[in-house]
């Protein structure tokens, strides 16, 4: 094995490392929202965060100079750009992550809204998305990589459920607004995790077959799923 294929497993074992990491804090997150415990929200905010943040930097220098010294091209090359974008992708979802856990930080000793049933839902699926997605990558199978694209319109439509119940609430009660409107806050970063696992399972095609679609719902084979809803919220 070469010392280019050997930094290139301990760079792919790093990030499998960070996305283990973000998947905890997501769960994290959402079941001390549900299950009223602040020291899970806690603990993603103190201590899984400032690792995901190191790992990243890591990331970074290893990825930047494995191109500078030994000038990787055609599949090698190909597997260290998208590391480098998985990296920024996985701690942008670590900030989502801190982002649903302040904000059930503020819920948990208030008052429910309403009995949390779409969101853990949603939770759920976003999480298995970015699973998936990662699985994608590591195994090579763009056809699982389409799949999770595809799965982003599930996200969406509750989504769009959550918040339309939120906003009824809202209008019928107005002493639930601030609660209400740290849910959709929680509702949107999830939505925008989807939207980051759809790019890892982008970048687990470009990987395995050297496509770059860019966008999902511009690829044929994806056709008729329509557009994406795309919001930006909290960190970045």
């Amino acid at each position: 094995m070469t010392v280019l294929e050997n930094k290139l497993n301990e760079l792919k074992e790093r990030i499998f490392e960070m996305a283990a990491l973000v998947e905890t804090m997501l769960s994290s997150g959402i079941k001390g929202l549900v299950q009223r415990q602040a020291v899970l929200c806690s603990t993603v905010i103190a201590e899984l965060e400032p690792r995901v943040n190191q790992l990243e930097i890591a990331n970074d220098e290893t990825a930047i100079g494995l191109i500078a010294l030994h000038q990787p091209e055609a599949s090698n090359l190909r597997t260290i750009v998208s590391c480098l974008k998985l990296t920024s992708d996985l701690e942008r979802i670590g900030d989502h992550a801190v982002n649903i856990s302040e904000a059930a930080l503020f819920l948990i000793d208030r008052p429910e809204v309403k009995p949390l049933i779409d969101l853990p839902r949603m939770a759920t699926e976003t999480v298995s998305m970015l699973h998936d997605s990662l699985d994608a990558f590591v195994r090579s199978q763009p056809e699982q990589a389409r799949a999770v694209c595809r799965r982003d319109s599930v996200v969406d439509d509750l989504k769009d459920r959550i918040i339309r119940e939120l906003v009824e609430h809202m209008q019928r009660d107005g002493a639930t607004v601030e609660r209400a409107l740290k849910l959709i806050m929680i509702t949107l970063n999830l939505e925008r995790v989807a939207d980051l696992a759809t790019n890892i399972a982008e970048a687990s095609i470009y990987v395995a077959s050297g496509e770059d679609i860019k966008h999902c719902q511009q690829d044929d084979s994806l056709a008729g799923e329509g557009p994406e809803s795309l919001r930006e919220t909290g960190r970045e």
